[in-house]
């Protein structure tokens, strides 16, 4: 095995950071040292296969997006980024896992879902990754499977409030789910979204001639989502479940999540950088020469962007800061404009619902720390740490220490990141949701299990290096 020393740099840690280097034997970290440490009396650089120097840089833990959609079928189409473009790309960005979601719809076997989504990645992934399962049909057969998921090293599962017909559940369903939950210790995730009333307004708007991108913002109002929130975190508290929501963006809906935790309930939540950055009224409803006010479907997701005139982003950020947001996801689910978002010209509610920004999610939040909005450790918590903690990897992942993998980013803070298609853009998309935005710092070096991905500006890594991920239950709970 061959041995790496990171030396010079400054390690960040959730806790705080010191001037230290990171010695890499094989694929584990072993020893984090004074600078300049010698080993039997000799320069510990000179008895290393590989020294790194990150004199000037932040020697932090590899990011972990917990909330990918690679290769997910919707709306017609499929996400377009594989699990070897999407991971590629990830790795780009310096995120060196990911947990992708498995998926059983209405009539199909959990166990079924989870093999297809095995037989997508197997193989082909650039960086580590782990599943959840996402339980589009809870029914008898699925809820009785539920269990052996924690065999499995797949510890969590999403539930939908929302996408009636597609993967809805409703109370009674979600409330068996959480019974098992509560029993087993398995993380109740959920897209907290009253999706009935949601179609039901889409539906009045298109037949009033409403059909732009714009109005998928207007029709999935912040209400729905506050009530869908509150109505989880009451069936949570029925049954004792865990609960983690997915994708918050209304200020109104946090507040719900932050007075269950004050009252000691495990609940649960992340956010995603479109929420902190983007809005209603300059993305969805923005326009350009080529795609006119279609333009705006570059930025359909759900939940959706929210208006910047509510300060539903601000909220985002003081969440991000009092910890009633524990951290920051992408919810990575691209979509092309060219056969893809144009599924829904002419009619908002046929848009393809994602954005891909698995690439550029630590660049985004490290920019949040140079306006101010988070510090400097907050960012390695939000990003790596509470996400290996939260979904059962931390030791393994998330940390600098010795004994964890040797997923290892080396940042410059005096480095810069142009985002767009041509610059720093690597997702299997033709166009970016990111296009022109400027990051003051830059991911200079990615370390996989002791092994370099990304180094000067080149790429080293190599297809199949990623395995999966047999995660415990959450270390995070209360």
């Amino acid at each position: 095995m061959s041995t790496t020393l990171i030396k010079g740099g400054t390690v960040v840690s959730a806790t705080g950071r010191v001037l230290a280097d990171v010695l890499v034997d094989g694929e584990s970290i072993v020893a984090v040292l004074a600078p300049g440490s010698t080993s039997l009396g000799h320069d510990l650089a000179a008895t290393v296969d590989r020294v790194i120097d990150a004199t000037g840089k932040y020697v932090i833990p590899g990011g972990v997006d917990a909330h990918t959609h690679m290769q997910l079928p919707f709306g017609g189409t499929s996400a377009s980024d594989t699990f070897e473009t999407g991971t590629k790309a990830a790795a780009w960005g310096g995120t060196t896992s990911i947990i992708d979601f498995a998926v059983q719809r209405t009539g199909e076997k959990v166990q079924d879902g989870l093999a297809e989504w095995h037989g997508l990645a197997n193989g082909e992934c650039f960086v580590d990754y782990g599943f959840h399962q996402i339980i589009g049909g809870a029914d008898a057969d699925a809820l009785a499977y539920l269990p052996r998921l924690v065999d499995e090293g797949v510890t969590s599962f999403k539930m939908f409030m929302a996408y009636p017909g597609v993967f809805h559940s409703d109370d009674a369903q979600i409330l068996k789910a959480m019974q098992v939950s509560a029993d087993t210790g398995l993380m109740t995730m959920m897209h907290a979204e009253n999706g009935p009333v949601i179609d039901v307004i889409a539906e009045q708007l298109v037949a009033q001639g409403k059909t732009d991108p714009y109005y998928h913002g207007i029709a999935r109002v912040w209400q729905a989502e506050e009530e869908a929130t509150h109505r989880a975190i009451m069936l949570g508290n029925i049954t004792g479940a865990p609960l983690y929501v997915v994708h918050v963006s209304a200020k109104q809906a946090l507040a719900q999540i932050a007075t269950a935790r004050d009252g000691g309930q495990n609940v649960f939540a992340e956010t995603c950088p479109q929420y902190l950055y983007m809005s209603l009224e300059e993305h969805l409803g923005a326009t350009s020469e080529e795609w006119g006010a279609f333009e705006g479907a570059k930025y359909v997701c759900s939940t959706p962007v929210r208006s910047r005139e509510e300060q539903h982003q601000d909220a985002m950020w003081n969440g991000l800061r009092t910890n009633d947001l524990q951290m920051v996801s992408t919810d990575h689910c691209p979509f092309c404009m060219k056969d893809q978002k144009e599924l829904g010209l002419g009619d908002f509610r046929a848009i393809p619902n994602g954005i891909g920004s698995v690439e550029h999610r630590m660049d985004l939040l490290y920019q949040g720390v140079v306006t101010g909005e988070i510090t400097l450790e907050r960012w390695v918590e939000l990003t790596s740490t509470t996400p290996a903690r939260m979904f059962g990897m931390y030791g393994r992942k998330g940390v600098i220490q010795p004994g964890a993998d040797a997923d290892i980013v080396v940042y410059d803070p005096n480095g810069h990141t142009s985002i767009g298609v041509g610059k720093t853009h690597h997702m299997n998309m033709d166009h970016s949701a990111w296009e022109g935005f400027e990051v003051d710092g830059h991911v200079d070096v990615v370390l996989s299990r002791g092994t370099v991905l990304v180094e000067d500006g080149e790429f080293h890594g190599k297809k199949g290096h990623g395995s999966f991920l047999k995660r415990g239950l959450s270390q995070y709970l209360i």
